[in-house]
């Protein structure tokens, strides 16, 4: 008999449904029925209440596929299982309990052992949470205890992300701390991620220590605060469908769906203006993200600011802008950064308003990158201002000028 995989869906604590995957690969999610009953929130944004299933043919449904891990994590989790063609639903179900968001997926019949011999300290610790994280970046769950953080237990909900350095990637998590560091100055008004680099329990590496903000603690318990990706929002897949589009499907979205408001249109395009600036070129669907609240949709604060253009293999910017697919971050325009906020659904003022802002704080930027009390050399810190002031330079200084050319002309300005 063809074996049926299957297992719990939760929403945060509360038993929300039914997920199965058929022999043939399709994947089905049903609503419990007391769920439906109960007035609860849907689990996703492409799961609106119902009683009918939401069938996927062929895989598992975006919104769960971007919940398992990827990269070096899922690799190891798939040793550990002993799945053999790294089934992304039974992964889920062996590391489901600890997801980004509020949803959890729980095997009915766990497996009581799994494989964790003969791995480094870095994949145990990951593997015995029982946890999955996106991203191929070495990363794993942490709980913070005092003024100290230790790996996440098994069945034990994690108040941080630890993110360790690769040795593709020098000084990588030295460049996130910095950005990050970078963007809170260029956008004072905005929520940026809280991070430190500092030392793990039973780890023998440094880490980016980055607090969760889909955790609440209160009372000494970890509560779930529920968000999807962009990637789940567009209803795209893991792995290269993050890449596989533009910056203004994000605006459209915000612009289309009910429930989000204008305000955070001209929020996410500065977040993305900023990223620009501080050469973060794999800002992807992946690391743009909302927030799901009772009055709706509402993004998230900022993460995953990494300065990707100091390796040379990050020159191209991630999504298309301003009608330019694979554009070279040397050749970014003044023009491509103006059809950016059009295609956003802003007007000129709005956009230069915008360009204004970053470089009224550009200084304090680079003063942040310059006087970051962490250990890394003053090469790195001088290499990412550079890539801040050629940008500035190249791509940002002349849009004000560019603006009033076109409107004297009488050119396009989106009112």
């Amino acid at each position: 008999m063809a074996t049926i995989l299957w297992g719990k869906v939760y929403y945060n604590e509360t038993f929300a449904g039914i997920l199965q995957q058929e022999s043939n690969g399709r994947c089905i999610f049903t609503y419990d029925a007391s769920y439906l009953s109960s007035s609860s929130s849907s689990i996703a944004f492409s799961f609106p209440l119902r009683k009918e299933p939401f069938i996927s043919e062929r895989e598992l449904h975006p919104f769960f596929d971007n919940l398992g891990a990827e990269g070096w994590l899922e690799n190891a989790q798939a040793r550990a299982l002993k799945s053999s063609n790294n089934n992304r639903f039974e992964l889920l179900l062996g590391f489901g309990y600890d997801l980004a968001g509020a949803v959890s997926i729980i095997d009915p019949e766990p497996r009581a052992h799994i494989q964790l011999d003969h791995i480094d300290e870095v994949t145990h610790a990951a593997l015995l949470g029982r946890a999955s994280l996106s991203g191929v970046q070495r990363k794993l769950l942490v709980v913070k205890e005092g003024d100290q953080y230790r790996p996440t237990r098994r069945d034990e909900l994690s108040t941080h992300i630890a993110k360790l350095p690769s040795g593709n990637l020098t000084d990588i998590i030295e460049v996130e701390y910095l950005s990050t560091q970078a963007v809170k100055k260029l956008l004072p008004e905005d929520t940026t991620v809280e991070m430190e680099i500092t030392r793990i329990n039973s780890i023998s590496e440094p880490a980016l220590i980055i607090k969760r903000f889909d955790r609440i603690i209160s009372n000494a318990k970890i509560s779930r605060l529920h968000f999807e990706e962009f990637n789940q929002l567009l209803g795209y897949h893991s792995g290269n469908d993050k890449y596989n589009g533009s910056y203004e499907m994000l605006g459209h979205f915000i612009n289309t769906t009910p429930g989000c408001i204008p305000a955070e249109i001209n929020r996410l395009y500065k977040r993305i203006l900023a990223c620009l600036l501080i050469g973060n070129t794999d800002a992807h669907f992946k690391n743009f993200a909302m927030f799901h609240t009772r009055d709706g949709l509402r993004l998230t604060p900022s993460y995953d600011l990494v300065a990707a253009n100091r390796y040379d293999q990050f020159s191209t910017i991630a999504l298309s802008l301003g009608g330019a697919k694979d554009l070279n971050i040397g050749m970014l325009k003044p023009k491509h950064i103006i059809d950016l906020g059009h295609g956003f659904s802003l007007n000129d003022k709005i956009i230069l308003d915008a360009i204004q802002e970053l470089g009224k704080n550009l200084i304090a930027a680079k003063e942040a990158i310059s006087t970051a009390k962490i250990d890394c050399s003053q090469k790195l810190r001088d290499k990412l201002i550079d890539i801040m002031e050629k940008r500035w330079n190249g791509s940002f200084d002349s849009i004000g000028q560019l603006l009033s050319k076109r409107q004297s002309k009488g050119g396009s300005h989106r009112t």
